[in-house]
């Protein structure tokens, strides 16, 4: 996995600049158009409100996604109605704790009609074991690179490349590099660009010494 290849920029006007089937598998997670996310019950109640997550992405934007590579994986396919998902679906389930949390989330793939079940428990304990102190609370919408390496080993073939359109924390990133994929991502919010590339310099940096 080249470091290179990761891009703080605009997916869309990445994508308009590409070759159609450039890629042959996209894991994509955009913004579920949400709006705020919230944790806890009562007086402990507490929200987060992010301006990148209150509206999905456009119909273009899934025009392209399907234009530039040959199949896709879609978090947050429940969220979306202006694509044609004709294939199957994936569903995670996380196992959060919290009662105002969804247990699972679904993504569609284009390109069997069979729905997977993947099972890794994401609570707050889990993800402080996976993750150091520094990057615990990278980006709110963070996934296990557990999840990403076996959508890989499942999904995509050896020497395929992959395409990330919002790479978030970078957890994709990091599962391209322990299996050996040529991944090319992009995020636009430079703070997470930034704190995704360290995240992914040291995670470089410790297999090295190992």
């Amino acid at each position: 996995m080249d470091i290179n290849k990761i891009h703080n920029g605009d997916c869309l006007e990445a994508m308009k600049k590409m070759k159609d089937n450039e890629f042959d598998l996209a894991i994509v997670d955009p913004p579920y158009g949400i709006g705020n996310f919230s944790q806890g019950v009562g007086d402990k109640k507490q929200k987060w409100e992010y301006d990148w997550n209150k509206k999905t992405p456009n119909i273009d934007y899934f025009k392209e996604l399907e234009r530039v590579s040959k199949e896709q994986i879609i978090w947050g396919a429940n969220y979306y109605n202006c694509f044609n998902n004709k294939g199957g679906a994936i569903v995670w389930y996380k196992d959060v704790k919290h009662p105002n949390m969804s247990k699972c989330e679904i993504a569609s793939y284009s390109r069997l009609k069979k729905v997977d079940f993947y099972r890794y428990d994401w609570s707050n304990t889990d993800r402080y074991n996976e993750l150091n102190k520094k990057d615990f609370d990278i980006h709110p919408c963070q996934k296990p690179v557990k999840l990403y390496e076996w959508l890989l080993m499942n999904y995509a073939k050896e020497g395929d490349k992959i395409l990330d359109t919002h790479l978030g924390s970078g957890s994709i990133a990091i599962a391209c590099h322990n299996l050996g994929f040529d991944l090319t991502g992009y995020e636009l919010d430079k703070e997470y660009f930034d704190n995704a590339i360290k995240r992914i310099k040291n995670h470089q940096a410790q297999l090295r010494i190992l």
